[in-house]
Order: structure tokens, then sequence, then C-alpha cells
């Protein structure tokens, strides 16, 4: 196998790994979809539940800082 076979290979390797994980990518997201789905059938706020999941994701003295830049420019401009 010559140089450019084997890279040309090897790219399709990679454009496969990828065709693959995207593949996956898109059924977790329909499975995300269908968890908010049922939280909303249950009457939760599916809104307010990817608000928390956000935050969750954040170290806290990170949202502590945003939470106060928040609440500056709240304050400047007149918003309870």
């Amino acid at each position: 196998m010559s140089h450019d076979n084997a890279a040309a290979e090897d790219l399709r390797n990679g454009i496969e790994r990828i065709e693959r994980l995207e593949e996956e990518k898109q059924g977790i997201s329909d499975n995300i979809k269908e968890v908010y789905a049922e939280y909303k059938s249950k009457g939760f706020d599916t809104k307010t539940m990817r608000s928390i999941v956000r935050l969750r994701k954040v170290e806290r003295h990170a949202r502590l800082e945003a939470d106060a830049l928040l609440e500056t420019y709240k304050n400047a401009l007149g918003i309870d």
C-alpha cells in the first residue's frame, strides 16, 4: 500500500469514526429531550430545569462571581 493509499484509508477511518460519534450524539440528544418531555408532563418547568443543569456545570466560585455581576448590572438598570 502506498503512502497516499494509507493516508486516504486513515482519513476514511477518521471520517467514519466521526460519523458514528455524531449518530451517538444525536441519540443522546434525543434521550435528553425525552427526559425533559417526561418531566414537563409531570408539571416541572423545563426551562428552569435547563438552567439548573447549566448552573451545575459551573464551579461555585465562578457562579457566585457571575451572580454578583448580574446583580450589579440589574441594580445599575433599576431592575428588581
